[in-house]
């Protein structure tokens, strides 16, 4: 009996020997050890970064294309060929003006061909006021250039009303049926003034384009 309960200790504390040598976290049958991993050991797979918001880069839009039609360049020929000769014509429409009304006897061909000239200005600028502004029209959308088509065709504009004041204040006889010389001289101061007036808003209006060259 003593042999048999020796034997049934001898045995218990070989089992408690076995058990303290198993790892803490031992929870299954024997034969089978779980090792939980250490901190080390673990790896954690992030996910990979979403790219970056370009919150400041500044959105550009592009320029809308402007297109002219082949009208408009034949108008542009046209208008500035008539601008070419605007200015030797208004020179001698004021040369021929000045020697009428300071000359005691001009000659006879130099009235006529007052009226020739003039008639030849109101001619080109009916020209040229009619490209110009179906120009100014098509090229209302581009904004290149558009102030100084708006200041070139107000300068122009006025310059034709000037030009049509200045033919009706023109005297037509020798006394065009005023009173008395005095009114009559105040009726040619008039038509002077208007002419150098208008011929100076065309000449200003002119110029400017030449020498942006549009």
């Amino acid at each position: 009996m003593r042999s048999m309960i020796g034997g049934a200790f001898l045995l218990l504390a070989m089992a408690q020997a076995a058990n303290a040598q198993l790892p803490s976290s031992w929870d299954g049958p024997a034969g089978i050890v779980r090792v939980t991993p250490t901190v080390s050991q673990s790896i954690t797979l992030a996910p990979p970064a979403a790219p970056a918001a370009f919150a400041d880069t500044p959105v550009v839009s592009r320029p809308r294309a402007i297109e002219y039609s082949d009208m408009y360049y034949t108008r542009l020929t046209i208008h500035r060929w008539g601008s070419y000769a605007m200015l030797p014509l208004l020179g001698a429409e004021y040369s021929l003006g000045q020697n009428l009304m300071q000359d005691a006897s001009p000659p006879t061909w130099m009235k006529p061909a007052h009226g020739v000239a003039a008639g030849g200005i109101a001619v080109l600028f009916g020209i040229n006021t009619i490209t110009g502004v179906w120009n100014l029209w098509e090229a209302r959308e581009d904004p290149s250039g558009r102030t100084r088509r708006i200041v070139h065709s107000v300068l122009m504009i006025a310059s034709d009303a000037g030009f049509a004041i200045t033919g009706a204040l023109a005297p037509e006889g020798e006394h065009d049926g005023f009173v008395d010389y005095g009114t009559l001289l105040h009726r040619q101061r008039l038509h002077r003034g208007f002419a150098i007036g208008s011929i100076a808003l065309a000449t200003v209006g002119g110029t400017m384009m030449w020498f942006w060259k549009q």
